[in-house]
């Protein structure tokens, strides 16, 4: 069911009045900070209200689905299209045709994938490094210690462009564990930073932990709930 349009107009309003809020709790620059509204599962017409709201940055989580209100929506030239869900090999096709960005690339094999894919007609895919900051079995991305080494090799890959890190820290712990992911993240992106030109995002924080992501130096926000509402 579509959110209703004024709704979410209003409530994009409001977390970008958030995340000012934030930016000068924590003197940052609030242009350094992107919102990306996670539109997964979400009609169209959400996606178009938020549009005509001025919104540009959309995430979405799941291919065939993404593909689809891409396509339909393929006249709306100022969309910037962003991956954030786990890739199977055999889809990469799909985010190196119709993406801009990704947020979750831990597999070397995928991103030379991902290289060969892209058009050389496109601009280079923007790639973030999936981190499982929390070491959690059940959640993708590669260890802290393994970073730098894995971004390293991304640098050969003339059709991507590595720009920074991603995380989804561990669900239902304390402000103090979630506190001490997110310092971890961007100590660990600071040392990325020193080693390699264009980094310069970090993509951390949802709903619930946008604030204190934000403290510790998040450039890309990730927000769909408080924008579209609960989830179908």
């Amino acid at each position: 069911m579509a959110t209703n349009n004024s709704n979410i107009a209003s409530k994009l309003q409001a977390v970008n009045n958030n995340i000012s809020a934030s930016a000068a709790a924590y003197n940052r620059d609030v242009n350094s900070i992107q919102l990306l509204a996670v539109s997964k599962t979400k009609p169209v017409s959400d996606i178009v209200t938020a549009y005509e709201a001025q919104h540009r940055h959309f995430g979405e989580n799941y291919v065939q689905e993404a593909v689809d209100k891409i396509q339909q929506l393929k006249d709306l030239s100022q969309l910037c299209w962003h991956f954030i869900g786990p890739l199977q090999s055999n889809k990469s096709k799909f985010i190196a045709e119709y993406f801009d960005w990704m947020h979750s690339l831990d597999r070397l094999k995928i991103a030379k994938r991902l290289n060969e894919q892209r058009s050389i007609h496109q601009k280079p895919l923007q790639v973030c490094v999936q981190v499982n900051i929390d070491d959690e079995n059940s959640k993708a991305g590669i260890a802290p210690s393994e970073v730098l080494a894995f971004v390293e090799q991304l640098q050969s890959l003339e059709k991507i462009q590595c720009r920074g890190l991603m995380t989804i820290p561990k669900a239902g712990v304390s402000a103090t564990e979630r506190e001490a992911s997110f310092a971890q993240m961007q100590q660990l992106f600071t040392q990325c930073q020193e080693k390699f030109p264009n980094f310069d995002t970090l993509s951390m924080g949802m709903s619930d932990d946008m604030d204190l992501a934000i403290k510790y130096g998040a450039t890309i926000v990730r927000i769909g709930t408080g924008i579209f509402g609960s989830r179908n």
